[in-house]
């Protein structure tokens, strides 16, 4: 294994960030504010409690993995994305180091800033909303987990996307609606039974769900079954990545 390779590459994309703090940092914080303002403040006020957790409260762990799963793919398909569009990817791959190692930089710089990110918008909720963890080293384990999932399929996007205009699609017409039908704002437990069940083909369902178990003891899903379905994800988009090096898809033309 080239550590050194794999420390160039993480430290430029790491760079990157540094470079565009407002764009990188700044911006997805304020916009998170915003939803604790209207929803935690304004309009949570206004609800009942949900298993017993403040309405405020209880939105803090779907907001966090809102924000994660949207920068860990953003972050990712663009950090892959951009070498691939001005042809310094060829250099990278011509370079003796192993996919392996090309792999671990990007997705690794993209996961470690969405996490950063995710723990930044955690103690910024402190100054909204009162909430607990109760299982902190689950909790730290499935921000880990879900940044480095959806940083894999950043990274897919990346490669796959042939122009500015595709690397939003999926972000924002797949990613984004599953993530606010994926009981960021709700309990599944509130809906009619039939659309309980519609709800549970959501994937994000089990990544919220999980996530929000760490924090509160409560879950719509049981934590197995959420640890198990990420997992799941992770190792379908690890072996996507490993079939993309092996092809060459989009990487040899």
């Amino acid at each position: 294994m080239n550590y050194y390779s794999i420390r160039a590459i993480y430290i430029f994309e790491m760079s990157r960030t540094f470079r565009t703090l407002l764009q990188s940092i700044a911006t997805p914080v304020i916009s998170t504010c915003l939803y604790f303002v209207v929803f935690g403040s304004a309009i949570g006020s206004q609800m009942m409690d949900i298993d017993g957790v403040s309405y405020g409260a209880f939105i803090v762990p779907g907001l966090v993995m809102l924000t994660l799963l949207m920068q860990s793919v953003t972050n990712a398909s663009f950090g892959i994305y951009f070498p691939k569009f001005n042809g310094t990817i060829y250099e990278v791959m011509s370079a003796p180091i192993s996919y392996i190692e090309i792999v671990i930089g990007y997705v690794g710089a993209a996961a470690t800033k969405s996490v950063v990110l995710g723990l930044i918008i955690l103690l910024t909720a402190r100054l909204f909303v009162d909430y607990q963890i109760d299982h902190p080293i689950w909790m730290f384990s499935f921000l880990i987990l879900t940044a480095i999932t959806f940083s894999f399929l950043g990274f897919i996007i990346g490669i796959w996307a042939d122009g500015f205009e595709k690397l939003q699609i999926v972000p924002m017409m797949v990613v984004t609606p599953l993530t606010f039908l994926g009981g960021t704002f709700y309990s599944i437990d509130m809906l009619p039974p039939f659309w309980q069940g519609v709800t549970l083909l959501n994937p994000v369902v089990y990544l919220v769900s999980g996530f929000r178990w760490a924090f509160y003891g409560t879950s719509d899903v049981h934590i197995a079954i959420s640890l198990a379905m990420t997992l799941g994800f992770l190792a379908i988009f690890i072996a996507l990545t490993w079939w993309i090096f092996k092809t060459g898809y989009k990487l040899k033309s």
